[in-house]
């Protein structure tokens, strides 16, 4: 989403298993489906795209094209039910929100949006029926929830 030129830390030998994956000790994967970037982690495990911003990232525009970018490269022209774990974002700005909301979900079956509490809850269900995603969106805090609800849609 975000066109900031960064260095990318992936490792060398793009078929070492990685144990581990943040957000949860169940994963594990091959470096072709983790990828990270200054604000965000990605992988795919199960046939869903989790997404989980870094703690205490600001997303403006810059950033918001990049990790959109980011994003459809590790899912190589394939769509999938996404998780996009937001609990890392400190603050994010109003071209960042609507460029995310046209174009966040591209390449996106569903997406399934993780916060904290019930009032990032409330805020961002308000965003999201002003900025009518184009698929199926749904704020939790719990991901199991999320989860369940993705799966519907692999």
């Amino acid at each position: 989403m975000i066109t900031i030129t960064f260095s990318l830390f992936l490792v060398t030998n793009r078929r070492k298993e990685i144990h581990n994956l943040p957000g949860s000790n169940k994963r594990l994967g091959t470096m072709d489906d983790y990828f990270e970037n200054e604000f965000a982690v990605f992988w795919i495990s199960g046939n869903i795209l989790f997404f989980e911003y870094k703690p205490d990232v600001v997303i403006n525009l810059v950033a918001a094209q990049r990790i959109v970018s980011d994003r459809i490269r590790i899912q190589k022209e394939k769509a999938y039910p996404v998780l996009c774990d937001i609990r890392g974002i400190a603050d994010s700005d109003k071209a960042a929100r609507d460029y995310l909301a046209q174009h966040g979900s591209v390449l996106a079956k569903a997406v399934g949006i993780l916060v904290d509490q019930s009032v990032s809850i409330l805020m961002i269900s308000f965003y999201l029926k002003i900025s009518k995603p184009q698929v199926p969106t749904k704020v939790f805090n719990d991901q199991a929830k999320a989860l369940e609800f993705l799966k519907a849609f692999i």
